[in-house]
Order: C-alpha cells, then sequence, then structure tokens
C-alpha cells in the first residue's frame, strides 16, 4: 500500500548508501494506492441504548489495525447496524457504506479496494460487548501465543479470563521495520517456554542494528503491556512513544497485582546516541488504572509520553526493585490510588486498565543495556466488585 511504502521510504532517507533505492522506489508507487478505512462511526436512533459514551459510536482506526471494534453496552441489539466508513482518497468498500448488516456474531468483514484497482486491503468490523471478568483474581498466565497470522515474523498473545478480543501488545511490530530478517524467538519480546508455570514470556533489549541507529533508535526494549501498539508513528524519532497506546476498559477496582519474575542487566548501558553510559539497567513492572474520558467528556488513551502522569491516572502499582534474580522472584505490589473510585462510573466501563512488562526501564527513550532480560509469569491482579468493597465497608 501507498502509505507503507512511503514509511519504508523515509526509513532509507536516513542512509545515503540506500538513496538509489529510495528513488526507484518512489518512482514505482502509484498515484492512487491508498486502499485504508481511517475513521468509522454508527448512527443509531438512542445512543444511551447501545454505549456507554456517546464517543464510542466513532471509531478512528489505527493504519496497522485490521480489526474496527465498536465498544456497545451488553444488551445492546446489534442485529442491524448500519456502519459508516471514511476512506483514504478514491477508494470503494465491499459491502456498500452504509449498508445494514447483523453483527451479533463474528462480525462482518469488509474489503477496501484502492481507487486504481490494484491494491486490496481487508477488515474485520465487530461490536464487542464488555468481556465479562467473572472472578475477582485475573489470572494472566501468557499460555496462548501464536505467530502473527500475516508474516509469522513474531509473536502475539492471546487474552484470558473471558474477556472478548486480543488486549495485548508489544512492540515487536516496530522492530521488524529495523530487522526484518530476525526470527521469532530473536525478537525483543517472545514466549519462554519453561517458565514458573508452564509458558511465561521473556523480555530482551535488542540491538536495532545500522538502520535503528541511523534513525536514533539503537536498541528496542522487550515489552508487553494490555493496549494496543501503532506502528504508524514508529519511523517518526519525535513521534514514537505514541505507538504505544496503554489501556482496556475495566469494570473492577483492582487493589493488588502478584507474580514472578527473574532479571538479567545487560553488560553496557547505551543512549540514543549510542554512548556508553556509566549505569545498570533495570527492568519494569507496573500497573495503572485511569479515567477513559476527560471532564469534557473527551477520550482519553494513554501513551509513552503520559502512561505513569497523566491527570485523569487514579491508581498506580508498581515494583519499585526489580532487582537481578536468576531464580524466579515472587512480587506483591498494592495499588496507591489518587482518588477514591466511582463505582457508577466503574459499571460503565468509564475507566481504562494496563498492566505492563519492561526489560530496560528507559527502553520508550531508547535507552538501555543490549542483553537486557526479564522473565515474567503467573501474574495476578486482585480485584474489589461494587457490591464486594461495600462487603468490606459493612465489616
Amino acid at each position: 500500500m501507498k502509505r507503507a511504502i512511503k514509511l519504508r521510504i523515509l526509513f532509507w532517507t536516513m542512509t545515503a548508501a540506500m538513496l538509489p533505492l529510495m528513488t526507484s522506489c518512489f518512482k514505482e508507487e502509484p498515484f492512487n494506492a491508498e486502499c485504508d478505512i481511517e475513521t468509522a462511526w454508527v448512527e443509531v436512533e438512542n445512543v444511551d441504548d447501545v454505549f456507554y459514551h456517546e464517543s464510542d459510536a466513532k471509531v478512528n482506526v489505527i493504519y496497522a489495525s485490521s480489526t474496527v471494534i465498536f465498544n456497545v453496552k451488553p444488551e445492546a441489539d446489534v442485529t442491524a447496524m448500519s456502519p459508516m466508513f471514511n476512506l483514504t482518497e478514491g477508494a470503494t468498500i465491499s459491502p456498500a457504506n452504509g449498508s445494514t448488516h447483523d453483527f451479533s456474531g463474528a462480525g462482518v468483514q469488509y474489503t477496501v479496494t484502492s481507487q486504481d484497482g490494484k491494491w486490496k486491503r481487508t477488515y474485520l468490523v465487530r461490536f464487542v460487548r464488555p468481556y465479562n471478568l467473572v472472578t475477582d483474581e485475573i489470572k494472566m498466565d501468557f499460555e496462548k501465543f501464536e505467530l502473527e497470522p500475516k508474516n509469522h515474523k513474531f509473536y502475539e498473545w492471546h487474552s484470558e479470563d473471558g474477556t472478548d478480543g486480543d488486549y495485548w501488545a508489544s512492540g515487536n511490530a516496530g522492530f521488524k521495520l529495523s530487522k526484518a530478517t530476525a526470527k521469532p524467538f530473536d525478537y525483543p519480546t517472545a514466549p519462554l517456554l519453561e517458565g514458573y508455570e508452564g509458558n511465561g514470556i521473556i523480555l530482551t533489549t535488542r540491538d536495532t542494528g545500522p538502520l535503528g541507529k541511523a534513525m536514533g533508535k539503537p536498541i528496542a526494549s522487550g515489552n508487553l503491556y494490555l493496549g494496543v501498539f501503532d506502528v504508524t508513528y514508529a519511523p517518526y524519532k519525535e513521534r514514537t512513544l505514541e505507538c504505544t497506546k496503554f489501556g482496556i476498559r475495566w469494570n473492577k477496582r483492582p487493589v493488588k497485582m502478584t507474580g514472578y519474575y527473574k532479571y538479567k542487566a545487560g553488560d553496557k548501558f547505551i543512549d540514543r546516541d549510542f554512548n556508553e553510559i556509566d549505569r545498570k539497567d533495570v527492568g519494569s513492572l507496573y500497573s495503572v488504572l485511569y479515567r477513559n474520558h476527560d471532564k469534557n467528556g473527551n477520550v482519553v488513551v494513554l501513551d509513552g509520553a503520559d502512561v505513569q502522569t497523566n491527570e485523569n491516572i487514579v491508581a498506580i502499582a508498581k515494583v519499585k526493585d526489580v532487582h537481578e534474580t536468576d531464580e524466579w522472584t515472587y512480587f506483591e505490589v498494592e495499588y496507591e490510588y489518587s482518588e477514591d473510585i466511582d463505582f457508577d462510573l466503574l459499571e460503565k466501563y468509564g475507566y481504562n486498565f494496563t498492566v505492563v512488562f519492561a526489560s530496560s526501564v528507559k527502553g520508550d527513550l531508547f535507552e538501555g543495556a543490549i542483553g537486557s532480560t526479564l522473565c515474567v509469569d503467573k501474574v495476578r491482579v486482585i480485584c474489589k466488585t461494587k457490591e464486594s468493597q461495600e462487603e468490606e465497608d459493612v465489616e
């Protein structure tokens, strides 16, 4: 697709030796070859019957994603919905824009065709009801993973505990841009086949090679988190923190996070300019709960720039000493609340929740030690519902 070609061109401009190839790619680029859904929206007679928030009726579609998700209430009737789509210039979509379909099943597949007819892209459009967290102990065991279906280059993880969707994300897609020849287990985030119990995850800070260094991104920290990775901004040095979109909708009050980890720091800590710094690398384990709309009703999604500082954050749980250990080490941290939880808002999924694991604490700034390795397994998030909290208050 045209946009993907442009991203590759931007990379090659950073290395003068590849200039002839860049020029060749530019000349061969189709004039009108974009075939993307940029935004999607649906109009319903009574918004409150279908959505928790009016803003949920419109979705800004991440370029790298092939799934369009509308979040709806559990009781919403989605058997006759007519979504509309804003497409890239000249593109067409099938089934037709605004046509009515039954979305009560696994979703409806749409195909977008570029104006020149040479490019096509398939999207799955879904109306997703809130995930059902059936217990107050949320288990994260990292047992459900597979190679990403398109190119089979790196691993992706799937949700557990009754969630409806795949909410785990990592920076593997960004690493692929700089080291496309890497094998799946050489990516920063990979399965650990011998975890504390069963499988776990192994996060390793990797060298991004000559291309990464030229872009001011000499290392890639292994990471895994609840949210979305938007590869659109990966080539842009000033906007890479926007790639990591943290949080999924949540309806329980987290009180404690536990789990097991192992950690080994790499030998040489380097900064973004590839200078060796006299510093010991450390890993990162934390969790955040935040309001997903601001006081004016605008949607809030935290990214790498404000995931621990945004004013909408209401609670953080953080392991403060991720020290080196070659043995599985138990951690237990409580959520520290900066304000009381609004249980009415919680029941309407007015909060987002994330957990974050990273092999280099400054990896978001592309600083760390190549080879730093964090292994994580058997993570548990202990929560309270409104009812359990009220019972505790009475006692």
